[in-house]
């Protein structure tokens, strides 16, 4: 692996920023605009998208707390980028669609908007034109709101995601639950926008970790993305933005999370009284469990207070990152964006289970992923459509010869993979690598090298740049 010095990143960065660049990548496209980083300028909007009480499907008993569109828009005089996140399980690819071409009129190429999901697990899927308005009303108000600004960029750590595959201490095989030994980035990267005199106006943080804690309530919620949100805005103040960019997650949970305890023995002895076995499955939501018995009542109360607690410490340490960890302002306020789809060999499981027995297998159909990369200033996000193993995005950031490389999972639409699992996590039997609808041995290195291969081909770095 070629590990470049900070002075020759500066250098690339510098180069990129010297000369326009149109080129086409696989099934995608390339945009970039150079500019001086006098020209810098941001707007930010959050747009609220709780359903209604008639909108909320049978199962919903009700509103935890609001969900909300989130949107950066950022422009250099040249052109403009938008990363925009949404309090949703997922961001279905006719939703992101929808959303390019719309935001392609305010001058937002296709290629520099970020379009995630926070993955909360307390959400009905929403889809429609209405529900794509509040999106685009999130875009367009920011896009109103542009005034100068400096962004900067730093990171941190947080302790309160965990690896949620252990291997059962009775039976021995694979089940969920807090595995402190397992792969897990604690990384919490920032980037802070602000006006020249410092006022706040909008933070853009990415960190690994499943929105689930709220998931047995029933009700609609934001979960941890949304709390430590609401808990940055109101700490900034002045109407600024927090914007949650999902990490790679599909593999890290909360470090305490009752569904694999109490709560999870308790609905399956529930659904046992009823001649049901769902020891190892996993059904959605709060079903089988009694709310008016007194303790399941306390245990998902505890849920809801350690949501709160998750989004205090996140949001707590984007503001010490803040306060103490942020780099310079970088020299370059240049915007540049690719995108491009991998194909990987596709698999159908013809056998049930959860977890902890080996699965079956027909052939299926190839498996597209969609890869993004966008750059602003010298801060690089690379987006993968799909609900990626945490060992994949750590070694991209790895390998990437870019000092501040972002990873973004379950952006820029969904993939019909299901989990995205690391090639050495097909020998665990856990159920997100049972489940997955990839055969092994392909997604990873797509990922990894797709990826960098978008960065050089906007030429960020040179060809030879982050390559073993």
């Amino acid at each position: 692996m070629i590990r470049h010095t900070l002075a020759a990143c500066a250098a690339a960065l510098v180069a990129a920023a010297s000369a326009p660049i149109a080129a086409q990548a696989q099934s995608g496209q390339v945009t970039a605009a150079p500019a001086s980083s006098a020209n810098l300028r941001v707007g930010a909007s959050r747009v609220d998208i709780t359903p209604s009480a008639a909108e909320l499907p049978q199962n919903y008993t009700g509103v935890n707390d609001n969900i909300f569109a989130r949107a950066i828009v950022v422009a250099n005089g040249s052109t403009k980028a938008a990363m925009i996140t949404v309090d949703i399980g997922a961001m279905s690819t006719e939703t992101w669609t929808n959303v390019v071409q719309r935001a392609e009129a305010l001058g937002i190429p296709a290629a520099h908007l970020i379009l995630t999901a926070t993955h909360s697990h307390s959400v009905p899927r929403l889809s429609g034109s209405a529900f794509e308005d509040k999106i685009v009303q999130a875009i367009q108000e920011a896009d109103s709101r542009l005034q100068p600004a400096v962004m900067d960029f730093g990171s941190g750590v947080s302790y309160v995601n965990v690896n949620r595959n252990i291997i059962d201490p009775e039976n021995r095989r694979w089940w969920e639950g807090p595995n402190y030994e397992g792969v897990s980035d604690k990384t919490l990267a920032v980037v802070r926008f602000q006006t020249p005199d410092g006022k706040p106006i909008a933070v853009f943080y990415n960190y690994a970790l499943h929105a689930v804690t709220n998931g047995q309530l029933d009700q609609v919620s934001g979960d941890v993305p949304g709390e430590a949100s609401r808990y940055l805005e109101a700490s900034l103040g002045g109407g600024a933005v927090a914007v949650w960019s999902n990490g790679a997650g599909g593999d890290q949970n909360p470090i305490y999370f009752n569904q694999t305890y109490e709560l999870r023995d308790i609905r399956v002895a529930e659904y046992a009284t009823r001649g049901e076995d769902i020891s190892n499955s996993m059904p959605p939501g709060g079903v089988g469990l009694d709310r008016n018995d007194p303790r399941v009542a306390l245990l998902m109360d505890q849920q809801r207070q350690l949501t709160r607690s998750y989004g205090q410490l996140l949001g707590e340490e984007v503001l010490h990152v803040a306060r103490a960890g942020m780099e310079r302002p970088g020299a370059s306020d240049g915007i540049y964006g690719a995108q491009k789809e991998v194909t990987c060999p596709g698999r159908r499981r013809t056998n049930t289970g959860r977890g902890g027995y080996a699965g079956e297998y027909v052939d299926a159909d190839p498996i597209n992923i969609r890869l993004s990369f966008l750059m602003v200033g010298d801060v690089a996000i690379g987006g993968v459509n799909g609900e990626v193993f945490n060992q994949i995005a750590r070694r991209y950031k790895l390998e990437s010869p870019l000092k501040h490389t972002i990873f973004s999972s379950l952006t820029n639409g969904t993939a019909g993979s299901g989990y995205i699992p690391n090639d050495s996590a097909y020998g665990q039997y856990t159920f997100e690598v049972l489940s997955s609808r990839l055969k092994p041995g392909c997604a990873e290195s797509a990922i990894v090298d797709g990826l960098l291969d978008l960065m050089q081909d906007v030429e960020v770095v040179p060809p030879t740049a982050g390559r073993n």
